[in-house]
């Protein structure tokens, strides 16, 4: 294999690959990736068998061939060279030289036999979105998702396509985030996948670096979701489980509403959390008739009050939460104004951007 490129022509895709890079040296073939050039390409994978990501660059190919080299170590190498610098590139035997002016580097390989690459996807079911719609969803809701549970499919998003419909939720619970948005998507069958925590986390940084309107396309098989954007493929195996039935967790019976302010909401619970306990950081919310008293003590018996002027005018309501559940709602809303349904101090709090359902967000109560 041999080939030339300015610098940024092979930086760039690097970059976007590296998140698949094994790091736990399971096997010493995923600490490299597979270069392939064919045809005026070079296509350059990473993969942790779970997660393959792909980035293609047009490059000035002298020879086809294919070779694994050190990932790690090529991105630090194109990063630490100057900008614009030429590089060359060759392959020969069980090494690799690579040359940027007065600078040279040896590198040693691996067979391409060796990586592990995926088949391309049978039967699978297609389906376009743009790039925008696609990450607002998974922002609005992949915080909720859990780390390392025992119940496997928690530790993930489920993506439901439907005509006309996109939404994801997630759930570790204690709390759950659902999100929808309209789409000129028309699958042939309503799609239902659960994609793993870090695929999903590789996916929204993807479209953060795409235009709103760049298109998304989608292949879905029972067993793996695959997202293209432009030179770049994301393919991932897909979690094999049955996830809770969200509708039934969201609160419908809650007869309490309180709007507040989002600022003013997050910067008082910000302030409460101060003197909280540091291991359960539970935060209590009183409410009466025009008044929220948000408060927290910890063991040191140190303790918080901080009052706002909200509009309510119920019935007085106590109930406790993990502040940084609240937080993390409140920090993915994008209206000035919040809606907060009670029941009482048993059950889970409804949270909902003012003036439209379009995200619904459950926070289950903790006892203080």
């Amino acid at each position: 294999m041999k080939f030339s490129a300015q610098r940024e022509s092979l930086l760039h895709p690097l970059q976007h690959v590296m998140g698949a890079v094994e790091r736990r040296q399971t096997s010493p073939v995923l600490s490299n990736v597979l270069l392939n050039a064919d045809d005026g390409a070079l296509t350059i994978t990473a993969t942790d068998t779970e997660i393959e990501l792909q980035a293609k660059a047009d490059l000035h190919i002298d020879l086809d061939g294919q070779i694994t080299v050190p990932a790690r170590k090529l991105l630090d190498i194109c990063k630490y060279l100057p900008e614009s610098a030429r590089v060359d590139f060759d392959s020969s035997g069980e090494k690799v030289k690579f040359q940027s002016g007065r600078s040279r580097f040896t590198l040693s390989t691996l067979p391409a036999a060796e990586f592990p690459v995926v088949d391309e996807l049978e039967d699978a079911q297609a389906v376009t979105l743009t790039a925008g719609q696609l990450l607002q969803c998974i922002r609005s809701t992949s915080f909720s998702m859990a780390q390392q549970d025992v119940r496997f499919y928690l530790n993930g998003m489920l993506l439901e396509i439907s005509s006309n419909k996109l939404s994801c939720v997630a759930t570790d619970g204690h709390r759950l985030a659902y999100a929808e948005v309209e789409t000129d998507a028309k699958p042939e069958a309503p799609v239902r996948a659960i994609i793993p925590r870090k695929s999903v986390n590789e996916l929204q940084r993807l479209l953060g670096i795409s235009e709103e309107e760049d298109k998304v396309n989608l292949l879905i098989t029972p067993q793996h979701l695959q997202a293209k954007l432009g030179d770049i493929r994301m393919t991932t195996k897909l979690i094999d489980g049955r996830f809770p039935d969200y509708n039934r967790v969201i609160p419908l019976d809650g007869n309490k509403e309180l709007l507040i302010d989002v600022t003013t909401l997050k910067q008082s619970l910000t302030r409460a959390s101060v003197l909280s306990n540091e291991k359960y950081r539970g935060v209590r919310l009183a409410l009466q008739t025009g008044i929220l008293t948000i408060s927290s003590n910890n063991p040191d018996q140190e303790e918080a009050i901080d009052e706002l002027e909200v509009e309510y005018s119920g019935d007085s309501a106590e109930i406790g939460f993990n502040v940084t559940y609240l937080l993390d709602v409140l920090n993915v809303l994008d209206t000035e104004n919040a809606r907060l349904i009670i029941k009482d101090g048993n059950s889970s709090v409804l949270v909902m951007p003012d003036n439209h359902q379009d995200s619904k967000y459950v926070v289950m109560p903790m006892r203080l």
